[in-house]
């Protein structure tokens, strides 16, 4: 256990454990309330997923949109996400997301600092549902000089281990050989995080402002609790920090947890690339006392490859984007065949990889293979993989679609049937099979430059072949402690527990089993993390009643305040 920043003490108003942006937006908040806060963290780096995320958010009816003249409306976004979500969730839950979500993006910038670019234009996910937006309701962090705001400590914050480029850069210039690297490499010189860790910094510097305690090597084992209340937290080595107000547990999901994991989701998971840390502590400290559990089906899922990344030590796989999305690449199953729009959002293209055969054992469309051409890897590359370079282990080469096919162990008629067919309506800009590159969010993801009349979609030429294994990933569960509107820990009988507080992805999230649009995960989780700071900070009710729909949002509004 180590301090990295504040005095060692054991008394605190405030103790969280965990330190992604829900931790840290809990703590930022009964900070600027004048509570003295302590934030533990199990791994010796701060940020948990958060600092290796997008670092995007996704707020509705937000003051950026309003200010560029987009409509938008709370009751809007509502329709949306329960469609998204596929009527599953609680209606206290996602009214709170909707209701606080721009409050607490104003809180983040006018109190902490926390400095977005709006994106305007970046489509929520499914333009196919009642209540979605082609932009307005995505925010991501801007460039942050983590070196000169945070000096020392920034050694204790977690990276993703990519240049400091912004998402809004990485649409702009498309596949990696158009970015600028020698650019990049000055912004890293001089101190510039990007993404997620540019919003963990943020957050962090508001924190050391405020004097709060920073702890790394600190795993949570046990909440301390006195005539029901919960009181403290005592750690895996036996230190305890206690609480005077409240305990907020944001320590990630349990998706290292293979046995958790697979007991839990209702998927196979084979592969993740959040923190190896996160093994569902704050789950089990809940339950032990009693805490109710709920939404533990799902993850945030997403395709990913494993390529040989490592994160703490530990393989990781790597998130497919444009690898899939740009023009010139198709993605296929078992039997050689496409089965998806590929540039679809990840979530719901992996959850097609999760589709069972009738027997039950065995999924239809894994193992899966994005194919592409040569033509392909000269424009953009595979990941870190360039053209003339000696190919890579994780790559398949083949001079033809025939000799890719056999090393794949696919029938080779069906991919060569499958490649003439899709370059057949590819040169046209038509997808008549999945209807890939008709969405404004398709569009988004591809290539302005493509010569062909659609930028997600482009044939399949020139040998040789490549093929790169697809396997269903995800950047972290995202069930787990059930809360109610204002992140109190529920007991099994709907109660709060006195005390205990929870946000993030150690929580049923708000929007359920949906994913809206890019930085759905972090808008409802830093919206539920600012609620318990506030709550923390003794500006809320007493507890009402969950599933109150549209008349408990209006309460919520008016006793916390908006």
């Amino acid at each position: 256990m180590k301090f990295v920043n504040g005095s060692p003490s054991e008394n605190y108003d405030v103790v969280v454990v965990g330190s992604g942006a829900g931790a840290l937006t809990a703590a930022a908040t009964a900070a600027r309330a004048g509570k003295s806060v302590v934030i533990l963290e199990k791994s010796e780096l701060l940020g948990g997923t958060s600092a290796v995320s997008g670092g995007m958010l996704w707020v509705a009816d937000n003051h950026h949109a309003r200010a560029a003249g987009i409509t938008d409306s709370k009751d809007a976004a509502a329709e949306y996400v329960r469609a998204v979500a596929r009527g599953r969730g609680r209606e206290d839950l996602l009214d709170a997301a909707l209701n606080f979500g721009d409050q607490m993006l104003r809180f983040v910038e006018d109190e902490c600092g926390v400095r977005f670019i709006f994106l305007d234009n970046f489509p929520d996910y499914r333009q196919d549902l009642p209540g979605a937006l082609e932009g307005g309701r995505t925010v991501e962090p801007e460039l942050f000089n983590s070196k000169e705001a945070l000096g020392g400590l920034k050694a204790h914050v977690r990276s993703d281990g990519r240049a400091p480029f912004t998402m809004q850069e990485y649409e702009d210039w498309g596949a990696f050989t158009k970015f600028p690297w020698d650019e990049l490499g000055r912004r890293q010189d001089d101190g510039l995080v990007a993404k997620g860790q540019a919003l963990v910094s943020m957050l962090l510097a508001s924190l050391v402002r405020d004097g709060a305690g920073l702890v790394t090597g600190a795993r949570g084992h046990r909440l301390l609790t006195d005539g029901g209340r919960v009181t403290g937290v005592e750690l895996e080595s036996g230190e305890r920090f206690r609480a005077k107000d409240g305990v907020v547990l944001a320590t990630g999901g349990f998706e290292w947890d293979k046995a958790l994991a697979d007991s839990m989701l209702a998927s196979r998971l084979y592969t993740m690339c959040s923190p190896p840390s996160n093994t569902g502590d704050g789950l089990r400290m809940s339950q032990r006392i009693g805490g109710q559990t709920r939404g533990t089906r799902e993850a945030w899922w997403a395709p990913m490859s494993v390529t040989g990344d490592t994160r703490d030590g530990q393989p990781i796989g790597t998130l497919l984007r444009f690898e899939r999305q740009g023009p010139g690449s198709i993605m296929v199953n078992r039997h050689g065949r496409r089965f998806a729009n590929e540039s679809q959002n990840y979530n719901d293209l992996a959850r097609s990889l999760q589709s069972w055969d009738s027997a039950g054992n065995q999924t239809l469309n894994t193992p899966a293979h994005v194919i592409v051409d040569h033509g392909y890897l000269q424009r953009y590359g595979i990941l870190t993989h360039r053209a003339g370079q000696p190919t890579p282990g994780y790559l398949i080469e083949a001079p033809t679609l025939a000799g890719l096919a056999a090393k794949i162990n696919v029938p080779s008629e069906n991919l060569e049937a499958t490649v003439a067919r899709f370059n057949k309506f590819a040169v046209k800009g038509e997808d008549p099979d999945f209807g890939r590159g008709e969405s404004a969010y398709d569009k988004y993801w591809g290539d302005d430059d493509n010569p062909w009349p659609d930028p997600s979609l482009g044939p399949l030429q020139s040998g040789p072949f490549y093929a790169l294994e697809v396997v269903n990933g995800a950047f972290g569960t995202n069930g787990g402690v059930a809360t109610d509107g204002f992140a109190r820990v529920l007991d099994v009988d709907n109660r709060p527990i006195p005390g205990l507080f929870a946000a993030g992805n150690t929580t049923e999230n708000a929007y359920a089993a949906g994913y809206p649009g890019a930085g759905a995960t972090l808008g409802p989780i830093m919206t539920m993390g600012y609620l318990a700071g506030r709550t923390l900070a003794g500006r809320s009710p007493e507890y009402r009643s969950a599933g109150q729909g549209a008349e408990q949002a209006k309460q919520n509004v008016e006793l916390v305040g908006a």
